[in-house]
């Protein structure tokens, strides 16, 4: 529920409204300031003159876009004037920049009349890569969009028209689907005949409804021959010929209902009335023309969607605009023709189809999302939409000649991923190498949920070939119950598993002279974490990923028992991979050594530089104390000097330095002014922590007041591979760790 008070203090708190313009370039000098403003600005201005072209390369158009409003038409509010609808055009910029990174100027313009208005937007040309209409009264907004698109070689969307349509329209193709049904044959009858209404006609004829089978009506009843009430031109294409007269028996053995007008005017005798498995699409906001509890009960065979949040299948037009205009504006496109929009269509209804990440469950309260009549369009913070429609626009928009500039799309897709995150691109690496030769990884936790969601992503996507242990029953079960297909992947039951008897006689040879006998080795092995574990070191796997479901002793334990160290290692470690936008940091020891020797750090710092030169980064080690540089004499600073000496003398190569404190190791200008004899050059990316407590609160603090992206932790320091997952991992987090474990053990 949202309050008034709460609402006017959210906008008015603060700094006032919700967006602020940023320089995008440095401006802390005077040389800065020179470059940007005079006299170096000059040099843009006369290469653009020469070549209007390159605008796009040195301001800001191609990633601009105007949301533009006369006030006329606003939300549920109607005609308030253009000062008015500032908060909601403001609130469209947050959208565009949240969803695609899109910076828009909101342009509220105060016009006498549809012509005053054309020839004000249209003379912002040079200023935009692309112009977005917005709450514009119909039919003015259809004349004035046309007019606009056929003076201007940028592209003009009018949202409340075509944005209802394409995300209505994927859902229409989803549910028509699920009812059984097909486009070509399907009755549709609209509650309303506005912009929208019109808009969505139109589309849903583009992608094969027959225009015979559609009729519309307004306030006046069906659009038909004959009647009495006038019918403006745009909505001329939909009158037809029929006996019906309102909406009611319009609705008569129809196929679907779009509602695109007021709150409440479609009782539950209506739908009793409509053919088997109806869809209804209640589209008014904030009150649908038709409840979801009250459409359910009257026709529980019901496929629907409303435009609210608090209910299955939110026609929500934040699933179109940003993603469209990021494909279009990285194009340059002149225009958002017919075909842009039916490849954004497609590209929501196949993605709601697609298994559903974690982070989107994590979005909306840990709920549950899979593909039929409760989930036939994506949800708004789906990361996904954006790899799926933009890619599918841009192409469209080469496809059909709109588009001033052919990009490769796969290239474009890889781009697009990176933006979500600097961990996506840096563990795309990783992913590709994995992907080469897939290995398996056997998972103990094989029942789990979050398991069996990455074990089905990383087979799909070539990455490993996972190897479940448990229950096969309840596995099989599981599977079935989330919707996976996990057709062919290996479930083993330990307890029955005739391997047992064998990896037995070997666990007993490896630990008769540590107190455990050959009974309690055959025992001990019902245990998925240990039957793993040995999976691995006898070659049946190539890999281990662990801990998601256990304490990370659990995990540990096992494979120092059975795996055990690298030669000439004394201890194990972990360490997180920290990912900023400004480079990648190690953090190391993070997780197993409460207080490391000097002795210990020296190793540390060796395994996670070679850790870091599996992910093509050249380390750069600090070695991180309170002190800098032999300031202390306590036993804690001396302890890290040490380990730098003895680091110095194992990889006299490698560039390291130590103790230092971490703005030192992370401000290159201070070691060099203050500092000048210290090994280190440049910021420090592998960063070594005097104990498990500093490592452990440094990492975590990164990720939550830092903003940090994470991968880890990377167990290091075994003879194989195997990681154990922290207890919150999440799909994304198991699929990051799985390729991981591939990469090491192909190397």
């Amino acid at each position: 529920m949202i309050r008034t008070p709460d609402a006017l203090a959210y906008h008015a708190e603060g700094r006032r409204g919700k967006i602020e313009v940023v320089p995008t370039k440095p401006v802390a000098t005077q040389r800065d300031l020179s470059l940007a403003y005079s006299p170096g600005v000059a040099e843009p201005c006369r290469a653009i003159a020469r070549d209007p072209e390159l605008v796009y390369r040195y301001t800001a158009k191609g990633n601009l876009v105007a949301v533009v409003t006369d006030g006329s038409a606003v939300l549920g509010l109607g005609k308030i004037g253009p000062a008015a609808a500032k908060p909601v055009m403001e609130g469209k910029a947050v959208l565009f920049k949240k969803f695609a990174d899109i910076d828009v100027f909101d342009l509220e313009v105060q016009a006498a009349g549809p012509e005053e208005f054309i020839a004000a937007v249209a003379a912002l040309e040079p200023t935009f890569g692309g112009i977005n209409l917005e709450d514009i009264r119909s039919p003015e907004c259809f004349e004035i969009e046309r007019r606009l698109q056929e003076q201007m070689s940028i592209p003009v969307f009018h949202d409340d028209q075509h944005g209802t349509a394409i995300i209505s329209g994927a859902a229409l193709l989803n549910a028509v689907e699920l009812a059984g049904k097909s486009l070509d044959a399907i009755r549709v009858v609209f509650a309303g005949a506005g912009a929208a209404a019109v808009a969505c006609a139109r589309l849903y004829v583009s992608l094969g409804v027959r225009p015979e089978n559609v009729l519309m009506c307004d306030e006046h009843g069906v659009l038909r021959e004959g009647r009495d009430a006038p019918v403006n031109p745009y909505n001329a294409p939909f009158v037809r010929r029929t006996s019906a007269l309102t909406l009611a028996e319009a609705l008569a053995g129809a196929d679907v209902l779009v509602g695109l007008s007021v709150g409440g005017i479609v009782t539950p005798g209506m739908l009793a009335g409509m053919a088997d498995d109806p869809v209804v699409f209640a589209m008014a906001n904030p009150d649908p023309e038709i409840g979801y509890p009250e459409a359910r009960t009257a026709r529980p065979d019901v496929i629907m969607a409303t435009g609210r949040s608090d209910f299955p299948n939110q026609v929500n037009n934040v699933l179109g605009f940003p993603f469209i205009f990021r494909g279009a504006l990285d194009v340059r496109a002149r225009a958002i023709n017919e075909e842009m929009k039916i490849a954004a269509v497609h590209a929501l209804a196949e993605l709601a189809r697609e298994g559903v990440p974690d982070t989107v469950a994590r979005a909306y309260g840990n709920q549950s999302f899979r593909f039929g009549r409760e989930y036939i369009l994506p949800k708004p913070f789906d990361h996904r939409v954006l790899l799926w429609v933009a890619p599918a626009v841009a192409r469209a928009a080469m496809e059909t000649g709109a588009a001033r500039q052919q990009i490769d799309l796969v290239a474009y897709r890889d781009q697009l991923e990176a933006s979500l995150g600097r961990s996506r691109e840096v563990m795309r690496g990783v992913i590709a190498k994995a992907q080469r030769v897939p290995k398996r990884i056997v998972f103990p936790e094989g029942e789990h949920e979050r398991i069996l969601k990455a074990s089905e992503i990383v087979r799909d996507e070539g990455i490993a070939k996972p190897i479940l242990l448990g229950n096969p029953e309840r596995i099989r079960a599981r599977i079935a119950e989330l919707g996976l297909d996990l057709e062919g992947c290996p479930v083993i039951w330990p307890r029955e598993a005739p391997e047992r008897e064998r990896y037995a006689r070997v666990l007993f040879e490896k630990r008769q002279r540590r107190g455990m006998t050959a009974s309690e080795a055959f025992e001990i092995l019902r245990d998925p974490g240990y039957f793993g574990t040995m999976m691995v070191e006898l070659g049946d796997a190539d890999g281990l990923l662990s801990g998601i479901d256990h304490h990370y002793a659990e995990t540990i334990r096992p494979a120092l028992q059975i795996v055990g160290m690298e030669e000439e290692t004394r201890r194990i470690s972990g360490l997180y991979l920290i990912i900023l936008k400004r480079g990648l940091y190690f953090f190391a020891d993070t997780t197993v050594n409460i207080e490391p020797s000097a002795e210990d750090l020296a190793e540390i710092a060796l395994l996670t530089a070679r850790t870091a030169r599996r992910f093509e980064v050249e380390p750069r080690v600090a070695m991180l104390s309170f002190s800098n540089f032999g300031s202390s004499p306590h036993p804690l600073a001396e302890k890290v000097r040490r380990a730098t000496e003895l680091l110095r003398e194992r990889a006299p190569d490698l560039v390291a330095d130590g103790e230092m404190q971490v703005d030192l190791a992370l401000v290159p200008e201070i070691v060099e002014q203050t500092y000048p004899f210290s090994a280190l050059r440049g910021e420090a990316n592998v960063l070594i922590f005097p104990c498990l407590e500093a490592g452990n609160i440094a990492y975590q603090l990164m990720q939550r007041l830092g903003g940090a992206d994470k991968v880890g932790p990377i167990l290091q320091g075994m003879r194989k591979p195997v990681h154990v997952l922290q207890r919150n991992a999440d799909v994304n987090d198991v699929v990051n760790m799985a390729a991981i474990a591939v990469v090491e053990a192909q190397g």
